[in-house]
Parts: C-alpha cells; structure tokens; sequence
C-alpha cells in the first residue's frame, strides 16, 4: 500500500501533467494512458489515485485554484499592511491576465474552461471560481471609488474581468500580440477610464 507521502506526490504529478497535456493538446488530450505517460509514472498508479479521468481534471483544476488563491492572498495582506486598493485590483486583475511567457498556464486554464462544457463537476468549480473572483474584483472596485451606485459597479466589475479573462484566452493562442507590456497597458488603460488607477 502507497504511502500517504507518496500518493501526494503521484497526486501532484498527475496534476501537473494534466494542466502540461490541457495546454498542449486540449482536454481530449487527457487520457489516463497519456497522464501516466506525462507523469512519468504506470496507468495502475494512476487509476490507484483517480477513479476516472474526470476526478484528473477536478483534482488538477483544484491544485490550479489553490495556487491562484496563495497569490491572492498575498494581495490581501499586501493591502491589510495598507496597501492601495487601487494597487490590489490591479495586480488581482493581471492574476487573470498573466503575462505572455506564461502562456502553459494560460492554455491550461483556457482547456479547463472547454472541459467544464461537457462535465458538470469541473463546471461547478469554473462558475465557482469565477464568481468569487469577480465578487473580489467588485469589492475592490468599490473599495477605489466608495460612491458608485451598485448597478455601475457590477457593469464596470463585468467588463475589467471579461476584459482580463479575454486578455488570457487569446494571449494562449496569440502570445506575440497579447504580450506583458501589451496586457498591462490594457488593464493600466481600463483602470484609468474607470477612475479606479
């Protein structure tokens, strides 16, 4: 019997070579056969860990938002030590907007959202994750300009988040346009017309 140290670290193996499989391939690249072979590792292991291909995808998705509220958590404490609000959502919104060089994860992120159409579970997580994170960027906004009526933060929350989110999406297929400088600009630019810079 594995070991709980172990089982751990074929857990993170897996996870990583699913997210290297969804960036390279798309979600019907994640196989068991072809994430024991990514990972370096037997099938038997594989399915010792994860009953079927969709608990993959879940758990892999899973060490992706962790990794991504770990950020996020540092741009809490950054503003709970008196940080600008208007320094947190910015560096909240690039989260979702990351630069070109990392262009894994945005492929990896963009296969999660295909996976979610057609397997409810990883859908939960995706609208999950999404509107925590767009109640984030709302509090946020609200916290640079306390004045705005509700129904101008939802709309200019909406836009600075499919904004980004975009930036993303076709940043995985496009990294030489949609480089870091270029995605920068254009969340610096959006901030500034909203008067939230």
């Amino acid at each position: 019997m594995a070991r709980p140290k172990d089982d751990a670290a074929t857990a993170q193996r897996v996870a990583d070579a699913v997210q290297t499989l969804l960036a390279h391939g798309g979600p019907q690249s994640v196989t068991i056969r072809a994430v024991a072979r990514e990972a370096g590792c037997s099938t038997g292991l594989v399915m010792h860990a994860f009953a079927d291909r969709s608990s993959m995808l879940v758990h892999a998705r899973d060490v992706q938002r962790h990794a991504i509220d770990a950020l996020l958590e540092q741009v809490d404490a950054d503003v709970a030590a008196g940080g600008s609000p208007a320094a947190a959502l910015r560096a909240t919104l690039l989260l979702a907007a990351p630069d070109a060089e990392q262009v894994v994860d945005d492929r990896s992120r963009l296969g999660f959202v295909a996976a979610a159409l057609d397997d409810a579970t990883l859908a939960e997580i995706q609208v999950s994750t999404n509107r925590r994170f767009v109640e984030r960027v709302r509090t946020l906004v609200l916290l640079c300009r306390p004045g705005l009526v509700k129904l101008d933060a939802a709309a200019i929350t909406l836009s600075l988040v499919g904004m980004t989110e975009g930036l993303g999406a076709l940043g995985a297929c496009d990294p030489s346009l949609y480089t870091r400088a270029a995605r920068e600009a254009a969340v610096d630019r959006a901030l500034a017309a909203y008067g939230l810079s």
